[in-house]
């Protein structure tokens, strides 16, 4: 099972483990973080589940979206990593992807 590790908004770092196929949002709503929203439940409707992807991930993970680069223009603290957690998905690919969950709008 790959591994995630999440960097919340205090700066702590913890490891989860995700099935192959869920989204990186499904992942970390799982393990308990309350500081994601993800209001639209994964429907890449809102920008709620906002996150910075680590450097060394950013060619192995999901391609970017036009509607998610939309979605991404409505927040204050875009960055040149940031994605939607909705629009990544785990796998054996991206095991120890290091995701941190964006400012909340």
């Amino acid at each position: 099972m790959p591994k995630l590790v999440v960097v919340n908004r205090a700066g702590v770092e913890q490891e989860v483990e995700a099935a192959n196929g869920v989204s990186v949002m499904e992942a970390i709503r799982d393990a308990g973080f309350d500081e994601l929203l993800a209001l639209c439940g994964g429907c890449c409707s809102c920008a709620t589940c906002h996150v910075y992807v680590d450097a060394a991930f950013a060619d192995k993970v999901d391609a970017l979206s036009e509607d998610e680069n939309d979605l991404l223009d409505s927040t204050d603290h875009r960055a040149d990593n940031s994605r939607l957690s909705c629009q990544l998905h785990m796998s054996d690919a991206v095991d120890g992807l290091k995701v941190t969950i964006a400012p909340e709008d």
